[in-house]
């Protein structure tokens, strides 16, 4: 430390010693305060690091810089294990230290967790477990005090300004009239700046705390733990380092942990890592689960190892400022416009000043009594500084007149007053500019499930084959087929079944859809979840997402060894996979395109009623690996249920109150269209007989393979057909094309245009009407697609052969390979429709449907016939674009 003070001495020296000298006194009264001041410095710094060693150990990690880490000592209700080593298990990703615990069931041991019932849910335990490992909770950045959000208020360019303009108003008042009389303006101006500063400080400080308490709330959010055997849904504050958590798609995960069991877990770690990819969570590679990440796909349960700010993301919330000094959209508007008016205003009074001040000095100007004000020598000095100050008086007034000082206290009482209704409603009002914005709001997107409705769902319809059970017993329902629909329901699902010894009601938990087909499982069906899982064993599961909505499960019998799939998902999904199904007696039938289509206007029937509406299918198979994909191919179909979601009471008037006010209200949801449409209606978003804006059908008709044909048959084949066509004597009729001139003439892009908006009409019509026009199901639309739009590609090769001609057929019958490329790709093209069902994904057309096809793509034909009498200019289109666009900019 001497070297250092020495140093910093001799650089003092250096700047003492600079050329405005100073007296041996006063220099060495110099070195006195400096050695002072900086060895009071270093004590201070030398005593707060002795007393942060007395609290923490200090160790080096790999970016260099030194953490403080709180020693811990193992707990006495935990004597095997303590937060430090559970912390550096899961941050780490060790699984070598995973091994020395014995796993995952190691750590769950030494934790007192059990991990198929969890742990105890009497308090004690709970109290015990927070204790010794923390509270989940978060350390937020110190709130500001009311004097941060004066100083901000302060800041503002308006008021300072102001502050500027008063106290210049307020020097020259006093000087020119008195005090007494002199401060008035000036004095009225603070008082307008106090008032606004008061105003928004209280203002913003109030709208703070506020936020805080509802932001409280809002991240008090429900978690469902298995405690006692039971699933709960606990408070994420709740939750303690040895928890059993249940994680499904969607959820964030609320603590770090270890993956327990479950299937197909992926997760989302671009929070902590900023990686995109979903990173796969299993028992085997990597069981590690972080906090603030969340759950992609799959489903699965989670041993809590660190909560709070043990946690990887609370020890990056530590180190996070929510500080802004953000201003609303309104406020910078605003400013902008009181700087612009300030500047003319600055302008206006330094002009007035000038002029002013010529009039004076130039005699141009008396006093009260006619004399002139300014005589040269004769003037007192007196007199001359109350008349130049008279004369900046009024250029200063001048400038406090242009900027409207009572602008800010009206908008900051206005803001005000809007977030303090806002917040009376519960809207949580972070920043002032939300009272703002959502006046400039046009459109409302909303959610279906949960929002617009109560999402209390519940089984009214339920199918079976082609009959409705509707007040009819399980008894009714042949044995093998109840056992199926028992297993589809009770293995194929994220959701549990609690029977309570003491003869309370059964407790069902899990989402809302699952909750209401189990309660219908168990209450109406006699399904025993726990005697059935005992003689079942799942040996793979697809989770349901909202992208494929659908689950599936393969399974094994341990009574026979059997092996099973069972599907779940959307009615109209698990339909396409099916090829029998099953009706009431047991007996299995075929599902032709008759009964499909019967099938189909029962699903639309269920969703016009506003129902979702939900189906199961099985089918036996071969022992097959656990990882192999669950077979989802000609499945049988085993039942339909509908469920009831009733619409949230007050949402059609809220609707119709924003419909009146100009703010259209959109619904998104990944139902059926017609369950869509129903609901839609019901909350008064689509009125009756008007049709949605599902703008596209939601998914690709055309899959990858066929895709892939058409590339073949545009690019190469079609291009090898037309490379061959022999040259003409007309083309010496053409003139030389140059180097820069353009690749797609102009006569190519009318035919080009012509045929596109051709095939655009029809394919969107069969896309959007072709179920009802020619009364097949989604399968055979599509192929239907798929079929016209190869043709059309056909016949439209014919059309250029031949860009000016009309007759495009001239010449054809000597080019034998055009025919032969042609012949080939019609042949190949019935086979991939007739024979290659599976590999293309098509389904066999009729005589009809192959007509349809043939008719819709020889239109292309005349079309290329008309559209040729129609004249293009030879100056390509986007050389005359840029001239029109040179002209414009010429004329201007």
């Amino acid at each position: 430390m001497s070297l250092l003070l020495q140093a910093n001495l001799d650089y003092l020296d250096s700047l003492l010693d600079s050329p405005i000298t100073l007296s041996a006194l006063n220099k060495k009264r110099w070195h006195m305060a400096f050695g002072f001041v900086y060895c009071s410095r270093a004590l201070l710094s030398h005593f707060k690091a002795a007393v942060a060693r007395k609290k923490s150990k200090v160790s080096p990690v790999a970016s260099n810089r030194l953490v403080a880490i709180d020693v811990l000592e193992p707990h006495s209700c935990f004597p095997s294990v303590d937060q430090s080593s559970l912390t550096q298990l899961v941050k780490g990703k060790n699984l070598d230290q995973l091994a020395k615990f014995d796993g995952v069931e190691g750590v769950a041991s030494a934790l007192k967790t059990n991990v198929e019932s969890g742990i105890h849910a009497d308090d004690e335990d709970i109290l015990r477990r927070q204790e010794a490992f923390g509270k989940n909770t978060y350390q937020k950045p110190p709130t500001k005090g009311f004097f941060k959000f004066v100083w901000e208020a302060l800041k503002d360019p308006t008021i300072l300004i102001l502050m500027v303009c008063a106290g210049l108003s307020l020097g020259f008042g006093m000087k020119e009239d008195g005090p007494k009389e002199g401060w008035y303006d000036g004095g009225s101006i603070f008082v307008a700046v106090f008032l606004v500063i008061s105003v928004s400080a209280i203002s913003n400080f109030r709208q703070n705390r506020q936020f805080d308490k509802l932001s409280n709330v809002s991240n008090n959010i429900q978690v469902e733990v298995m405690r006692d055997g039971r699933r709960l849904h606990v408070s994420v504050y709740s939750i303690v380092v040895g928890d059993v958590i249940c994680l499904k798609i969607g959820d964030q995960v609320p603590a770090d942990g270890l993956f327990l069991d479950g299937h197909s877990l992926q997760v989302d770690e671009s929070s902590m890592t900023g990686e995109s990819d979903h990173v796969e969570v299993n028992r085997a590679h990597n069981p590690f689960l972080f906090s603030g990440t969340k759950v992609a796909d799959g489903y699965a349960r989670m041993l809590v190892t660190s909560v709070g700010m043990n946690t990887m993301w609370g020890e990056m919330m530590s180190t996070i400022s929510r500080d802004t000094d953000e201003q609303t959209p309104l406020q910078a508007r605003l400013n902008k416009l009181t700087s612009s008016i300030g500047k003319v205003g600055l302008a206006v009074a330094f002009l007035v000043l000038l002029v002013l001040l010529i009039r004076y000095f130039t005699g141009n100007t008396e006093d009260e009594n006619g004399n002139t004000e300014f005589n040269g020598s004769k003037t007192k000095v007196d007199d001359i500084i109350n008349a130049v100050v008279g004369i900046v008086a009024a250029a200063v007034t001048i400038v406090v007149v242009a900027i409207p000082e009572g602008l800010p206290l009206a908008v900051t009482l206005t803001l005000a007053y809007s977030m303090k209704r806002m917040m009376a409603d519960q809207a949580m009002v972070r920043k002032l500019s939300a009272c703002e914005t959502m006046g400039s709001a046009t459109t409302i997107c909303t959610d279906k499930t949960g929002t617009l409705t109560l999402n209390q769902m519940k089984v009214t319809k339920f199918w079976l084959g082609q009959e409705s059970m509707e007040g009819r017993s399980s008894t009714s329902i042949k044995e093998n087929v109840l056992e199926f629909i028992h297993q589809g329901v009770g293995l194929n699902t994220t959701g549990s079944v609690y029977r309570p010894t003491s003869g309370s009601d059964i407790e069902f938990s899990g989402s809302p859809t699952e909750k209401a087909i189990l309660s219908w499982a168990v209450l109406e069906l006699n399904m025993d979840m726990e005697k059935m899982k005992e003689g079942c064993r799942i040996l793979h599961v697809e989770a349901f997402n909202s992208e494929k909505k659908r689950s599936g499960v393969l399974m094994k019998k341990n009574a026979d060894d059997t092996v099973h799939v069972h599907w779940k998902g959307a009615a109209e999904m698990i339909l396409a996979m099916c090829s029998h199904y099953y009706d009431r007696t047991g007996e299995m039938k075929a599902l032709d395109d008759t009964e499909r289509s019967r099938f189909d206007r029962l699903i639309q029937g269920m969703a016009a009623s506003s129902l979702r509406c939900i189906a199961f299918a099985h089918k036996q198979v071969q022992e097959t690996t656990e990882d192999e994909k669950i077979d989802d191919k000609c499945l049988t179909l085993l039942g339909l249920v509908g469920l009831k979601d009733p619409c949230r009471p007050g949402v059609k008037k809220a609707v119709e109150d924003c419909q009146y006010a100009g703010v259209n209200v959109k619904m998104i949801t990944g139902d059926n269209v017609f369950t869509a449409r129903a609901i839609a209606t019901e909350c008064g978003i689509l009125k009756l007989n008007e049709d949605m804006n599902s703008v596209s059908a939601g998914e690709v008709p055309l899959t990858a393979v066929q895709l892939l044909w058409v590339n073949l048959i545009m690019d190469t084949l079609g291009a090898l057909a037309l490379s061959t066509e022999r040259p003409t004597k007309e083309l010496m009729n053409k003139k030389p094309v140059g180097r820069t001139a353009p690749l797609i003439t102009n006569i190519m892009w009318r035919n080009l245009l012509a045929q596109a908006l051709y095939q655009i009409a029809v394919l969107l019509t069969l896309q959007f009407g072709g179920e009802e026009i020619f009364g097949v199901n989604a399968k055979v639309r599509d192929t239907l697609i798929f079929n016209t739009f190869v043709l059309c590609q056909v016949f439209n090769e014919f059309n250029a052969r031949k860009l000016e001609k009309k007759n495009v057929f001239e010449g054809i019958h000597k080019n034998k390979l055009f025919l032969g490329i042609i012949g080939i790709t019609v042949i190949l093209q019935v086979v991939m429709v007739e024979f290659l069902k599976k590999f293309a994904d098509t389904e066999r057309l009729n005589w009809g449907q192959w007509g349809v096809c043939i008719g819709l793509a020889a239109v292309s034909w005349p079309i290329g016939w008309l559209v040729k009498y129609i004249p293009v200019p030879e100056t390509p289109f986007f050389s005359l674009l840029k001239w029109q666009k040179l002209k414009y900019i010429y004329r201007r």
